[in-house]
């Protein structure tokens, strides 16, 4: 099946990924646009994973202050070099996190931050209950549900194409106690 700018078209609206990306999974999944989406979200894990290795000191920490000034957030997001720190989806990225962080009230980074004590008297459901909720990593995004903030790092990662992370976050709202 010949693939058409329509069906690049629409991929690229999907994923976001570059023109050539899209033709070349579109081709690859022989038209079917879901399995293209497939092919280049394991592709973006792919790059993801080779990129984890790669020190980022660069980066911004991202702050926000909720509507009404009673929930602030400082975020510190890192990448490698400084022009990624200046990227218009970087700097989105970054903001986005925030806002997630205001909004939701994560505890924990991710499920590995979590102590073990925490998690021992829990059953499998009630575990993956407690790290989707408290663990900023596993939650679902405020923006779009269906991604965790994972995804959307990973395809940050991917789109961008070096390492980027969530190294921490403070959460603050006026009139509460520290945790």
């Amino acid at each position: 099946m010949s693939v058409s700018i329509e069906m690049i078209k629409q991929l690229r609206e999907l994923t976001s990924a570059s023109v050539l990306d899209c033709k070349s999974a579109l081709d690859q999944a022989k038209g079917d646009i879901h399995a293209a989406a497939e092919i280049l979200k394991k592709r973006g894990l792919e790059i993801a994973a080779k990129k984890a290795s790669r020190a980022a000191n660069q980066g911004r920490v991202e702050a926000y202050i909720h509507h009404g000034n009673k929930i602030g957030v400082l975020a510190e997001v890192n990448c490698e070099t400084d022009f990624v720190a200046r990227n218009e989806e970087f700097i989105r990225f970054a903001k986005d996190v925030a806002m997630q962080i205001a909004a939701t009230d994560p505890r924990y980074l991710n499920k590995e931050d979590v102590p073990a004590d925490v998690l021992v008297d829990m059953n499998d459901k009630q575990k993956a209950d407690f790290i989707k909720v408290n663990c900023l990593l596993n939650q679902p995004f405020i923006k779009d549900d269906k991604f965790t903030i994972q995804d959307y790092l990973t395809s940050i990662v991917a789109k961008i194409g070096e390492n980027i992370l969530v190294r921490r976050f403070v959460r603050y709202r006026l009139g509460e106690d520290e945790k």
